[in-house]
């Protein structure tokens, strides 16, 4: 087993200490600091920890991350296969089966079997900073987990919940579409529907529809979702609710499912899935949707990384593609050795 402490590392707080690990969701209503980390395939890990400090992601240490070579990269579906599942799901769209499936495909490289995703996370954290950074790392029970997150799946403040759905990519705002507004209407929709479920009648709006937020290398349109928890209604009740995020789903979420299982050849794992922090004492806490993440497979010694796109009827295969590159190339840069951070990097 590797000789790394637990860990988890979350904005400018870092917990110490594990004290207990739980996949019953019902635990993040008791007491105490929680890290969750939620596969898309539905494993949930909750880790409690004693101690937890304000501290700052520290400077990265030159080779203390032994990142894999820009060419070991392999992904799940090629070029070809991406493309051609692209086809397949705009006939399904065709014959009225769903509106919207978001396809990602898996990349993965070979990692030094004493590497430490906390090193990867100093990296990330200058090379691309992110509004919903976090890290994980729990050897002893599978997960190793350090993301760049732009986006929030779930954040509770008392009663109050919010949802952030991204829908929308490109490299500048002239980039985006009539295709990528509609999409993200359709994917609001849904996760109003969602939050809903488990919400106050009458209680759930939209403060924020389709604005536009930059981050390194590129933009998303970004809405937000709002709610107010109903009577008996807790963290079990909202995950049950809203898991897997809907924007790395689709619409309706049923069938968007179905066809990803179909057409995708690899586990998502943490990848679009639910990664973040609750802090059961204040009923607070916030759930990045697992996007921009990377994690370590210790049983097959390889580093992973997702990525991925939604898609629409108006969706051009090449054009799905190529979003699903621009996303992953300064996060694979960064994580291969091939990146410099520069003061225009973190702007």
């Amino acid at each position: 087993m590797l000789d790394l402490p637990p860990l988890a590392r979350f904005g400018d707080r870092v917990a110490t200490g594990l004290l207990d690990v739980t996949d019953d969701p019902e635990a993040l209503e008791s007491s105490g600091f929680w890290a969750v980390c939620a596969d898309f395939e539905g494993r949930l890990t909750c880790a409690r920890f004693r101690d937890v400090r304000k501290a700052a992601v520290p400077a990265p240490v030159p080779g203390a991350w032994r990142g894999p070579a820009a060419d070991d990269w392999t992904s799940s579906l090629d070029r070809a296969a991406y493309t051609a599942a692209v086809c397949r799901i705009r006939r399904h769209i065709a014959a009225g089966e769903v509106y919207q499936a978001n396809l990602c495909r898996v990349l993965s490289a070979p990692v030094a079997p004493g590497a430490d995703v906390d090193a990867l996370t100093a990296l990330l954290a200058r090379g691309n900073p992110a509004p919903y950074a976090g890290t994980i790392r729990l050897p002893g029970h599978g997960v190793e987990v350090a993301t760049a997150s732009p986006e929030l799946f779930l954040r509770r403040d008392g009663r109050v919940v919010e949802s952030g759905p991204i829908k929308g990519t490109g490299r500048t705002e002239a980039d985006l579409l009539e295709k990528d507004y509609a999409e993200n209407v359709m994917i609001v929709d849904l996760v109003r529907n969602d939050i809903g479920r488990v919400c106050a009648t009458g209680s759930v709006t939209v403060p924020d529809l389709c604005a536009v937020e930059k981050h390194p290398g590129l933009v998303h349109l970004v809405s937000t979702v709002r709610g107010e928890l109903g009577e008996g209604a807790g963290w079990a009740e909202l995950l049950a609710a809203a898991f897997p995020p809907g924007s790395v789903t689709g619409a309706p979420k049923s069938s968007a499912l179905r066809i990803i299982d179909a057409l995708e050849t690899a586990p998502r794992g943490p990848y679009c899935g639910g990664i973040g922090w609750v802090d059961a004492d204040r009923q607070a806490g916030e759930l990045a949707v697992g996007i921009r993440t990377f994690w370590i497979d210790r049983a097959d010694g390889v580093l992973r990384f997702g990525t991925g796109a939604g898609i629409t009827w108006g969706s051009d295969p090449e054009g799905e593609w190529r979003e699903t590159e621009l996303k992953a190339a300064r996060l694979l840069a960064i994580a291969s050795g091939g990146h410099e951070v520069s003061g225009e990097d973190l702007t």
